[in-house]
């Protein structure tokens, strides 16, 4: 159901449709590599916060499906063992990506 969730985009790209030929002003003192390590230093804090929205995101499931595993017979036995499932999933998820992302 990935399809059907609503993702909020903290980077989109946007095509450049005007045939005007102008170019976007260059800083005076500031060339081209400059600008490219300087848009890469920029693109990795936004993965980097993109990162931290996904493992946010994991922990809300985590701790909403422990609770629901945990809720007794309100919740019916099915649903209880697949959310005890998705909520050690999303732990185990979320550790992986934190060594992945090198803060472990």
């Amino acid at each position: 159901m990935v399809s059907q969730m609503r993702t909020s985009t903290a980077l989109s790209v946007v095509a450049d449709n005007s045939d005007n030929g102008v170019k976007a002003p260059v800083p005076a003192g500031t060339n081209l590599s400059d600008r490219i390590r300087r848009l890469q230093a920029e693109a990795k804090i936004l993965a980097r916060e993109h990162i931290q929205a996904l493992e946010s995101a994991l922990l809300q499931v985590e701790r909403l499906s422990s609770e629901i595993a945990g809720g007794g017979e309100a919740y019916p036995v099915g649903v209880r063992e697949v959310a005890r499932r998705i909520a050690e999933d999303c732990e185990a998820r979320g550790n992986t990506i934190q060594v992945l992302a090198g803060r472990r």
